[in-house]
């Protein structure tokens, strides 16, 4: 973990060389580039007072991508050679065919920095880790006798790029990543029940590790847990649903941020094709991506094909107005870029992903939302969950969740399900609070096979006429 920097154009390849290679790859192509990544990761969980996982994995190599109209060929290796780079280059051209495309317009340049550069896995060392972890699960049992079972996770990454273009620009991003997760379970007569939170973002381990931060994820683990204690069956039927700031978000990424992904788009398969300059929601609904906020797990200082990350408006005062766009889908429909090429690895070919996704906060009060709530659900913590990109339909499932009568915030439920559509939920936004707040650093999107850190984020939401699946009629 003390490699020297990622430098593979002045150890593993001739950059005049390499130029070379993906010009006579990208020649006649639309775009292209050659990218580079050294990615180095540790994991320790655990779980039940004895260390479950340590693991350590180092990767590296490069893809090599020519674009032409909707093709692309992609060629990726492990070996980052000048031998392995002409075989990708023989390969990747065959998307090219006889040529005649025009080269895109090149990313500009970007000297932003939204985070250090500093190896998080270096921040403490091993024993030291294990000592941290050994202290958050003596501490939650201290908590409470009613703990059975504590596990807890520290991970880190540290990512290194390069992007060679075919104009001779080179763009390099620095990507860390720390996150710490703290889960509990707790046992009264009999009945046992879970609850956990945790969260990091670009930046070192040392602060996770600090008891100043995870006593709070400790006690807050312990807080979900005991409510769920008590939680009784959820309601079943349609209703309308406050949905808390923060994490919550990530119905909103899911059930409508993908549709706004360019690819989808342009290929006329999301919910909200052909609809742009269109209200698909409530008026005061103001939707962003933005992969520009300092520290964050979503952010990224330029994206995987050197465009300049974005704080991209999707929709503004409920008026679809963009799209998240990559540069080939960007080309295709007549845009341009908006930071949005992502892909998981170099063993992977970008597309359009999300970042931070988010909705901005309204005027009204969070108080007099629940209050205004007659008879439905108040839900601010979410598990899994289900989409369908081309109609919107989601379910997603309830960690944390209450029954509400009459503006009064009763017992918590358990096994409630929120099932609706993106679109339709969009235009059933009926109070939106003044409380925007992120996520703490815990998400992750899966698209194609691909995944990336992301973040999400909200105000308080009322949405009417949810179906909420449960078990009580």
């Amino acid at each position: 973990m003390t490699d020297a920097p990622f430098r593979p154009f002045e150890t593993r390849l001739d950059e005049g060389t390499a130029l070379r290679l993906l010009r006579e790859a990208t020649a006649g192509a639309e775009d292209g580039e050659l990218f580079l990544e050294r990615r180095r990761s540790e994991a320790i969980v655990l779980d039940d007072g004895r260390i479950k996982t340590a693991s350590y994995d180092a990767s590296e190599g490069f893809g090599l991508r020519a674009v032409r109209g909707e093709v692309a060929g992609y060629a990726h290796s492990t070996e980052i050679s000048e031998s392995a780079l002409r075989r990708a280059g023989e390969t990747a051209r065959l998307a090219v065919g006889a040529g005649g495309g025009v080269l895109a317009d090149a990313p500009r340049g970007s000297n932003v920095r939204l985070y250090g550069d500093t190896d998080p896995m270096l921040d403490a060392t091993f024993a030291v880790k294990i000592d941290t972890l050994r202290e958050i699960d003596a501490y939650a049992r201290s908590l409470d006798a009613r703990v059975v079972q504590v596990s807890a996770t520290l991970s880190a990454s540290y990512q290194e790029v390069e992007i060679l273009r075919p104009e001779g620009l080179r763009f390099s991003d620095i990507r860390p990543m720390a996150r710490l997760n703290v889960s509990v379970i707790v046992e009264e007569n009999g009945r046992r029940e879970q609850g956990g939170t945790g969260g990091g973002g670009r930046f070192g381990l040392k602060g996770l590790m600090e008891p100043d931060h995870w006593k709070p994820l400790v006690a807050e683990a312990l807080r979900i847990a005991t409510v769920n204690l008590r939680a009784e069956a959820a309601p079943a039927g349609v209703m309308d649903v406050v949905l808390g700031p923060g994490w919550p978000g990530i119905l909103l990424h899911e059930a409508i941020g993908h549709g706004l992904e360019g690819d989808f788009n342009r290929k006329q398969t999301s919910a909200f094709s052909g609809l742009m300059g269109q209200r698909i929601a409530a008026p005061g609904v103001t939707v962003l991506d933005d992969g520009t906020i300092p520290d964050r797990r979503g952010s990224i200082s330029v994206d995987d094909e050197g465009t300049p990350s974005g704080k991209n408006v999707l929709i503004e005062d409920g008026i679809l107005v963009g799209y998240m766009q990559d540069r080939q889908n960007a080309r295709l429909m007549g845009v341009a870029p908006t930071g949005n090429g992502r892909r998981e690895s170099f063993a992977h070919i970008p597309m359009p992903r999300m970042t931070n996704t988010y909705m901005l906060a309204g005027q009204d009060d969070p108080a007099a939302i629940l209050a205004d709530l007659k008879d439905g659900i108040y839900a601010v913590g979410f598990g899994g969950g289900q989409v369908d990109i081309t109609n919107g339909k989601f379910v997603f499932s309830c960690t944390e969740a209450y029954r509400v009568k009459d503006g009064k915030v009763g017992a918590p439920v358990k096994g409630a399900t929120l099932i609706g559509d993106g679109a339709t939920a969009l235009r059933q936004i009926r109070a939106i609070g003044n409380d925007l707040r992120l996520d703490p650093g815990i998400g992750n999107c899966g698209k194609a096979g691909q995944w990336v850190p992301v973040g999400v984020g909200q105000p308080t939401l009322m949405i009417g006429g949810l179906t909420v699946g449960g078990s009580q009629a």
